[in-house]
């Protein structure tokens, strides 16, 4: 009966025979969700989270697999992920006409219109886009206070047509100065100077849009009616969003820098702008079974979008770091029957040793591992699946 332990009954099988042929191994490897066979067990690795290995489970063995070494490097480690996401645009506005008459002229989809710009016109009269968040509701004349004049005020000033004393910064009391800016505003657009905004001229909303599309009955030469939803908008902020696993949510803080990987395969920095606290259940149909949260990503550079809307990306997420840590290649993880995992150590003249190692970091977009065991130093070589 034998009394040697379960580690040098594996590291006996895997020297090569005094005298016989070279080394030869039959098992299978652990890493990126393949199966691992040493000693003639079949040990299957679960991935949980991003794949990191968790709980293994025996069964028969007996296939054959080529190796290969790969350098045990001693370096600053981050562990990172890569999840799907959509790279669209921020916000989503309804333009609510209130003009009375005939639709005239439409924007087209994809448009940008800005501030101080001809968002549409009807019976021939333009409707200028103003910024801010209180909706036109009624008319605007001299005399009148209140947040939607302040908003005015803000937006004459902005456009050129009057300077921040003769307003006065933040006002909110439509002044005769305020006529006279609006008058200047009417010329350039080739209406009546009547130094009063009536309800139905212009569209306040927070920001630039790019139109999505037109709304149902929205048609040139169709009715233009008060209340009728015109069109959808976005903002042209560029926005990363990402539908994370909830198991996922303590993985990614806001603030966090993330690398985004265009269609066509080009690579952007990016921040991670808010991540949510409330999970969605999977809708019927979907693929998903997981509740997922919501993850937005704003682009450092925006230009590099491209204009793109809608349009598959990858986010690879930077979720911890250390430095100064001895890495492996993921697939040079052995699981063992008893538990836990180990190294295997290639030495002169066709030593192998069994290492059994503690896991720390995972990177799993570049396929590495922090790993820590007795002897196990920079600089050792150790086996891994043949490329």
């Amino acid at each position: 009966m034998s009394t040697a332990t379960p580690e040098q009954e594996a590291e006996a099988a895997l020297s090569p025979p005094a005298g016989g042929r070279p080394w030869r191994a039959r098992r299978r490897w652990a890493g990126a969700g393949a199966a691992v066979a040493a000693v003639g067990v079949v040990v299957a690795v679960v991935t949980g989270g991003f794949g990191r290995p968790s709980h293994p489970s025996s069964g028969p063995g007996g296939n054959t697999h080529p190796t290969s070494t790969a350098t045990v490097t001693r370096r600053s480690l981050s562990s990172q992920t890569q999840v799907q996401a959509t790279l669209g645009y921020a916000g989503s506005y309804t333009v609510v006409n209130q003009a009375q008459g005939t639709i005239t002229a439409l924007p087209y989809a994809g448009q940008v219109v800005r501030q101080g710009q001809v968002l549409y016109r009807v019976s021939g009269n333009p409707v200028v886009l103003f910024y801010g968040p209180v909706p036109a509701y009624r008319d605007l004349s001299e005399g009148l206070t209140g947040p939607d004049v302040a908003e005015l005020n803000t937006d004459l000033v902005r456009l050129g047509y009057a300077t921040g004393t003769e307003l006065g910064a933040g006002s909110d009391y439509f002044s005769a100065e305020t006529a006279y800016a609006l008058e200047k505003l009417q010329a350039r657009l080739g209406v009546i100077q009547t130094g009063v905004l009536a309800l139905g001229q212009a569209v306040f909303l927070p920001t630039a849009v790019q139109v999505i599309s037109l709304g149902q009955n929205t048609v040139l030469g169709g009715p233009a009616q008060p209340g009728m939803p015109l069109l959808t908008a976005s903002s042209t902020t560029p926005v990363v969003t990402i539908n994370l696993d909830a198991a996922q949510q303590t993985e990614v803080k806001a603030g966090a820098q993330v690398t985004i990987t265009l269609p066509g395969g080009n690579n952007t920095p990016g921040v991670v702008s808010s991540v949510s606290s409330v999970a969605t259940a999977p809708s019927s149909g979907s693929s998903g079974s997981a509740p997922t949260i919501t993850v937005e990503v704003t682009p450092t550079n925006p230009k590099a979008a491209g204009g793109l809307n809608q349009a598959p990306v990858e986010v690879t997420i930077t979720t911890g770091s250390v430095t100064n840590a001895l890495v492996v290649p993921v697939d040079a993880l052995l699981a063992q029957a008893s538990g836990g995992y180990a190294v295997e150590v290639t030495g002169a003249a066709g030593t192998h040793r069994l290492v059994a190692v503690s896991l720390g970091l995972f990177d799993d977009a570049g396929g590495l591992v922090q790993v820590t065991g007795p002897g196990l130093a920079a600089g050792q070589r150790v086996a891994v699946p043949a490329p």
